[in-house]
């Protein structure tokens, strides 16, 4: 009787096993960590300072968290390089002592080739349509190329196009910029344009470009209207080319073991904060830029526009040289070139 009773309660175990195994199986059950109560507190670095268009997205960025998290997702910025170069936040992100960087597409198009398609030449006509090309799926198939270096990409911040700045030769045509020495932006991409255009690049670190306009070492600069004015370069140039000629994105990565080891609600949270921080920056970026060229005229610079049909021949240049280079850049230039 003892053998029997024995062997029900063992077959009774076994089906409890089996039932509740199923259970935790089915597809349309929660997760356990569904509604998460995790606290989190982040770290976000980033260049700019706070006046600029990025810091004021990391903001952004951290309302949103806070808001959808219900206080449990706090967040520490360091703007202005606080943390070291972009290189070394990038190795901190990388490492896990820092979760979040937004990073110039130019530096990590030297660690992600692919990322240099978004300095093609005039893909697009202004910041809106460049906005819209972040959810495209060439965007995100750049993005997941940081898998494999212990990051996650999660989306673009955009600081406005790139301008021409002169000290004192009006750049009004392509031949203009023959012998002249710009400060372009050390990425191959941007200094290859330059370059094609007959001028000469230098890589000076942002911090040295102001004194070295003045002090007659460049003749100028590739920037971004936001840029000028946040940096006071209105007082060293006095030409300014709104060429609009690239966009110019910051990529958003956090480190890979920290956004993978959160629930997925939780990464949910991120993601939709993310976007809606990087909505914010864009459209209110875009709307400021009849504000920045007339608070540049009232600083005393000359700011006009050149016809964009004059770079026709370096656009194709580039597109021929760049799309050979990575097959990411390739499909990026056949989905937004005209």
């Amino acid at each position: 009787m003892r053998k029997v009773v024995k062997s029900v309660s063992l077959l009774v175990i076994a089906l409890m096993v089996i039932l509740s195994a199923a259970c935790s199986n089915d597809g349309g059950s929660e997760p356990a960590n569904a509604d998460s109560d995790q606290t989190y507190n982040f770290k976000l670095a980033h260049i700019t300072p706070p006046s600029h268009m990025w810091h004021k997205a990391a903001e952004k960025f951290a309302e949103e968290l806070d808001e959808r998290s219900d206080g449990r997702m706090q967040m520490e910025i360091y703007p202005s390089s606080q943390l070291g170069t972009e290189a070394d936040m990038v190795e901190q992100i990388s490492a896990g002592s820092v979760d979040f960087g937004f990073i110039t597409a130019a530096y990590m198009s030297s660690r992600s080739p692919s990322f240099a398609a978004w300095f093609t030449p005039y893909a697009f006509k202004d910041l809106k349509e460049a906005n819209e090309a972040r959810d495209s799926e060439i965007a995100k198939k750049i993005l997941g190329t940081l898998d494999e270096q212990g990051m996650v990409g999660l989306d673009y911040f955009f600081a406005g196009q790139r301008v021409m700045l002169s000290k004192d030769k009006k750049i009004e045509k392509p031949a203009d910029m023959d012998g002249l020495k710009l400060r372009v932006t050390p990425s191959p991409p941007m200094q290859d344009f330059y370059t094609s255009l007959g001028a000469s690049t230098e890589g000076l670190p942002l911090p040295e470009v102001y004194s070295a306009v003045q002090t007659g070492v460049i003749d100028g600069m590739d920037m971004d209207l936001d840029a000028t004015i946040t940096n006071k370069y209105f007082e060293v140039v006095k030409y300014g080319a709104v060429t609009n000629h690239m966009v110019w994105p910051a990529v958003a990565i956090v480190n890979k073991n920290t956004f993978e080891g959160m629930p997925e609600s939780d990464q949910k949270i991120i993601q939709e904060a993310i976007s809606a921080a990087a909505e914010y920056a864009a459209l209110t970026r875009a709307g400021q830029e009849e504000e920045f060229k007339q608070t540049l005229k009232d600083e005393g610079m000359e700011i006009y526009e050149i016809d964009s049909s004059l770079f026709d021949p370096y656009k194709k240049q580039f597109d021929e040289k760049y799309g050979k280079k990575d097959p990411l850049i390739q499909e990026f230039i056949d989905t937004f070139r005209d």
